[in-house]
């Protein structure tokens, strides 16, 4: 059995405030960005892995949800504790000056972990946790 990921998703509050973000910011490409059930399907995704997607969806996708049960989500995503995603790159601190450059909030500047890679971590303008890593060594 061969399993690989397809998609994964990313709460965001404003479609037009993120897109920048994925399209401009992080060099992402705009895959999908479509009306789905009174909502809007966008996807992105790295230009090098052309299978995986990122779907970048409202906090609560769900129509039949209670109005607090929206707040909470809300809530949630403004505070960073909905989701994160970890992406590759070839060099962590030119990834990191370039999305400092561009105003995005510093969560921790590049640093080697003990888990033997170095990263550095940003908050999307929704306030998910993104992290950008390399292993160590390579």
């Amino acid at each position: 059995m061969d399993i690989t990921l397809s998609q994964c998703f990313i709460a965001v509050d404003d479609h037009d405030k993120a897109l920048p973000f994925y399209r401009d910011v992080l060099g992402l490409e705009v895959r999908n960005d479509v009306g789905f059930e009174g909502m809007r399907w966008v996807t992105v995704g790295s230009p090098s892995q052309p299978d995986v997607e990122i779907v970048l969806e409202p906090p609560l996708a769900d129509p039949n949800a209670s109005p607090a049960d929206k707040e909470a989500m809300a809530e949630l995503l403004a505070k960073g504790l909905l989701r994160g995603v970890i992406f590759r790159t070839d060099d962590v601190d030119a990834t990191f000056e370039r999305i400092r450059a561009a105003g995005a909030e510093v969560l921790q500047e590049p640093m080697d972990q003990p888990y033997g890679v170095r990263d550095c971590a940003f908050r999307d303008p929704a306030g998910n946790m993104l992290r950008f890593s390399r292993p160590r060594g390579h």
